[in-house]
């Protein structure tokens, strides 16, 4: 029930604050660092860092410890570790090109 609560304030906090095509993925069974991936895009690397920092700060708010952030202004991905959630928040471009939901979706 806690990843799921976590999962749930991500998505929120993501879709208030105008995150693009918000994918979930469920890759228990899959991994053993996490049970959810959240991919979003943001449409600048200022997008990207606002959506991350929102969703820190909630989690932090909630009781949740973010684990860490790898990525900052002028990036096109940043990755904001939550333990049993991870959050991808990408470019256009870069999402195009990783393709994370095709390796994770398999």
């Amino acid at each position: 029930m806690h990843a799921e609560n976590l999962l749930k304030i991500v998505q929120d906090v993501l879709d208030d604050r105008k995150g693009q095509d918000i994918v979930t993925m469920d890759v228990q069974g899959k991994t053993s660092f996490t049970d959810y991936m959240v991919l979003v895009t943001g449409t600048s690397d200022r997008h990207l860092k606002s959506l991350c920092s929102y969703v820190d700060a909630k989690a932090r708010e909630e009781g949740f410890k973010p684990l860490g952030t790898e990525g900052d202004l002028g990036s096109d991905w940043i990755l904001l570790d939550l333990g049993d959630v991870i959050v991808h928040a990408m470019t256009a471009q870069a999402r195009e090109y990783y393709q994370l939901k095709k390796l994770w979706m398999v």
